[in-house]
């Protein structure tokens, strides 16, 4: 499965932005999906993940301005990010696996990662 990510961008803080990750061949529809992000000489940050039904959680860090959904339809998992802050910058990467949970192990597709940058 390859999972392409995009959507990122130079935002000021308090803008918002949506990220798309799409797949060719295999449907998204089978995976469980999530996005992690990677700041600078940081490790890998779970975000949040969403089942195949639809279930989703965020982790605390971003609970309440992020929110993942997926449209089956068009094979497309969304993270949007509103009320970004500085401290949001990052790349950020979707990964599909079997069953949704809070750790990189769970995910054995990632996508190349797209990077947002958030301006003060």
């Amino acid at each position: 499965v390859q999972l392409q990510a995009s959507g990122g961008g130079l935002v000021q803080a308090g803008d918002s932005l949506r990220l798309s990750c799409t797949t060719s061949g295999r449907t998204l529809r089978t995976y469980a999906m999530a996005w992690f992000r990677q700041a600078p000489g940081k490790d890998r940050e779970f975000i949040g993940t969403i089942s195949r039904s639809g279930e989703s959680y965020s982790a605390d860090s971003v609970k309440g301005r992020f929110t993942i959904s997926r449209d089956n339809a068009k094979n497309t998992v969304y993270l949007q990010m509103n009320g970004l802050k500085p401290e949001d910058t990052a790349v950020y990467y979707c990964a599909a696996g079997l069953d949704p949970g809070p750790a990189r192990w769970y995910y054995a597709y990632w996508g190349q990662g797209t990077q947002v940058t958030v301006s003060s």
